[in-house]
This record gives C-alpha cells, structure tokens and sequence, in this order.
C-alpha cells in the first residue's frame, strides 16, 4: 500500500480554500505579507511549504509564479517565462539532489478541470518519501509525431498517450536549451488555451527526469473518459495530423 497510494488527509483537505471555482474567496497567494515557511525568493517568483500538506510521507512545497493573479503562463513576457521555469526547475533538482525522496513531482494545474483549487498562477514541487512516480511513467507514452524539433529538443504528439487523446511531450537532450524547453511549453498552452478546442480551459502540466532527460507533458483537460477509468485504456484522436499541422502554420518561425 505505501509503495504505490498516497494516503490524501481529507481533513485538511476540506480546509483548503477552492479560489478556482470561487473567485469571491481571497486568494491566499496575494496577500504575500501572510505567506509563512518560505524556502526561496526570486522577485514575484516565491518558493514556500504548502500550508495545507494533505498527502502523508511527502513534503509539498508551492511555486508561486507572479503577483498577479490574473496573469496566466500562455501570456507571460518571455524574460519572466524563463525566470519561472529556471527558478523551477533548479529547485526541482535541488529535491532530487537532497537525497531524501524516493522521488520528486514537479507539476502545475490550471482550469476547473485540472484537479487544483487556487486560480493564482502557480506549481507545486513535492518530494515523495516511498514512491518512485518513474515506475508509472511509461518511455513510450512520451514518443509521439514531431511538431517541431530543434538539435536538442523536440515537440512531439503522443501516439500511445498515457490517459487518451491529445498529449503533447516536449523531450529535452541539451541542457542548453531551458529557454527553448519554456519557450515551447507556452506554445503548447497557448495553443490548447485559445485554439485546441473553444470549450478546453483546463490543462496539465508534468515534469519528469527518466534516461539522463528533462521531459514535459502538457494534457488538456476534459471529464475523463470512462473508459480510462474503469478499464485504463487510454483512446487515440483521428485528428491528430490535422492537429499538428496546426499548430505548425500558428507557431512555426
């Protein structure tokens, strides 16, 4: 049981404040003056211990991303862009490197549908002490159809997704190019957000270290298909060629 489920404290779970369907509640990541446990600090961009850490055996920590809780990661200006992702995924690393974790998640929620609960833009980096996420992580759900690639990195659609439908991965080789890595995230949000589907407002965004790489994966959210969850078996687009011609003609330099 402790190696492969979280045990969630739904005590302090019913505790937290839901900012992404309420926006009439005050949204705690404004209001910086009365953030505690802060663990670094790079201008708008704020490290901190979550103050409600609902999974056991983990240490959650929040990635506050900006000041203003309007703002949104497809719109950034591209020097702040790059400062969140370096900032992230430098303390992301630094988790890892401590040596207390069997693992360490670094990943951000957006929309009604992507499974948080505060609108303010931000991540969340958390260290897990007894399960190893790789284990899960399938190398072939993050092989796809190139959309775009550079020497170094690449964008491609999955063509055996991990959930179903549209899952796009960025693949990182070069450690070089983190500015081309956060430049291509914005794409692929940017997209989802104001071309992939007019009622799509909800994505998720992972991060995973596997074979020496820096890989993302970037998934718009929708109800999840039954069919995944009662028999996991994830389900494959047909629209996937006209998708990633796309998003070349919008994107391509």
């Amino acid at each position: 049981m402790q190696n492969t489920h979280l045990v969630f404290d739904t005590k302090i779970g019913s505790t937290k404040p839901v900012t992404l369907r309420n926006r009439e509640i005050q949204c705690p990541f404004c209001h910086r003056q009365l953030l505690k446990g802060i663990i670094a600090e790079d201008g708008p961009v704020m490290l901190l211990h979550n103050k409600y850490p609902v999974l056991q055996d983990a240490v959650q920590t929040v990635l506050i991303e900006t000041y203003d809780c309007n703002s949104e990661l497809s719109t950034y200006p591209k020097e702040h862009l790059y400062k969140v992702i370096q900032f992230g995924l430098e303390k992301w690393q630094e988790m890892i490197d401590s040596g207390e974790f069997a693992s360490v998640l670094f990943y951000k929620n957006h929309g009604p549908y992507s499974g948080g609960t505060i609108w303010h833009p931000h991540m969340q980096i958390v260290g897990l002490k007894h399960i190893d996420y790789t284990q899960n992580i399938s190398v072939e759900s993050l092989r796809g159809d190139i959309i775009l690639q550079e020497p170094g990195i690449e964008l491609n659609l999955s063509n055996k997704p991990k959930i179903g439908f549209f899952e796009f991965n960025i693949l990182l080789d070069n450690p070089a190019y983190i500015e081309k890595l956060a430049d291509y995230i914005q794409l692929v949000v940017h997209y989802i957000l104001h071309y992939f589907h007019k009622n799509c407002n909800s994505y998720n965004l992972f991060f995973y270290r596997l074979d020496d790489r820096i890989s993302v994966k970037i998934m718009p959210r929708f109800v999840t298909s039954p069919l995944f969850v009662g028999y996991s078996i994830p389900q494959v687009s047909n629209r996937g060629a006209e998708v990633i011609q796309e998003i070349q003609t919008l994107y391509r330099a």
